[in-house]
């Protein structure tokens, strides 16, 4: 993987929490800088994963340990998605 310096315009106070520590504190920054893309579909999970030179399980775990979740559902659009299902199934049988 080859790699490249960035250079962001971030508030004087912040820099200090963009110096990762450790290689885990780097990929969890990338990871979040790269969230904002998958959460407006510009890019998906498999994408961001390739990017970081991770697997797709590894960076859906890895954005579930910092509370974000895979799916983008709520509770209603799941319990409809298995109606659907349901019904489709039943149709097919």
């Amino acid at each position: 993987m080859t790699f490249t310096d960035v250079r962001i315009k971030v508030p004087e106070e912040m820099a200090m929490y963009l110096r990762p520590q450790n290689q885990r504190a780097e990929m969890e920054r990338n990871a979040l800088l790269l969230y904002p893309y998958i959460n407006n579909k510009t890019i998906s999970h498999g994408r961001a994963a390739e990017i970081l030179g991770i697997s797709k399980y590894d960076l859906i775990e890895l954005y579930n340990q910092m509370g974000l979740s895979y799916l983008s559902m709520d509770i209603s659009e799941i319990e409809d998605e298995v109606a659907n299902w349901e019904k489709l199934k039943g149709e097919l049988i």
